[in-house]
């Protein structure tokens, strides 16, 4: 199963490249959470398309995935699991809410709103 072109196929940007990229084809990353409430823009279900690379550059498509899971919640309610499953190298929220403030440029506190999404890959 394929992400259709022609549909308004939604994409799951990953923007450090290498390590993301080798994370997410050997299955260490298995989710992103984002700042904010995405829950309008991924949906259970969902077929996307994986990438990795910078904003408004050059991007690298890793696979296609299908979405298990979207949950929208504030920062300091997301699990340790939740955080290995979106980054294998961090452990504990104070270093995913510094990670999450150089990801998006900006100061980032426990209270923030944040989506987890959970995916799977599409193979074949």
């Amino acid at each position: 199963m394929k992400a259709d072109p022609s549909a308004q196929v939604r994409l799951l940007d990953l923007q450090d490249l290498d390590s993301r990229a080798d994370q997410l084809r050997h299955h260490r990353k298995t989710a992103t959470i984002r700042l904010g409430d995405k829950s309008g823009k991924y949906k259970k279900g969902q077929v996307v398309s994986v990438l990795v690379g910078q904003r408004f550059g050059v991007r690298e498509k890793v696979f296609d995935a299908v979405i298990d899971k979207v949950e929208v919640k504030q920062l300091q309610e997301v699990s340790p699991r939740e955080i290995q499953h979106d980054n294998p190298e961090i452990r504990h929220i104070d270093e995913f809410t510094h990670f999450l403030g150089q990801l998006y440029n900006r100061e980032v506190t426990e209270e923030a709103t944040v989506t987890v999404i959970h995916f799977s890959e599409i193979r074949g």
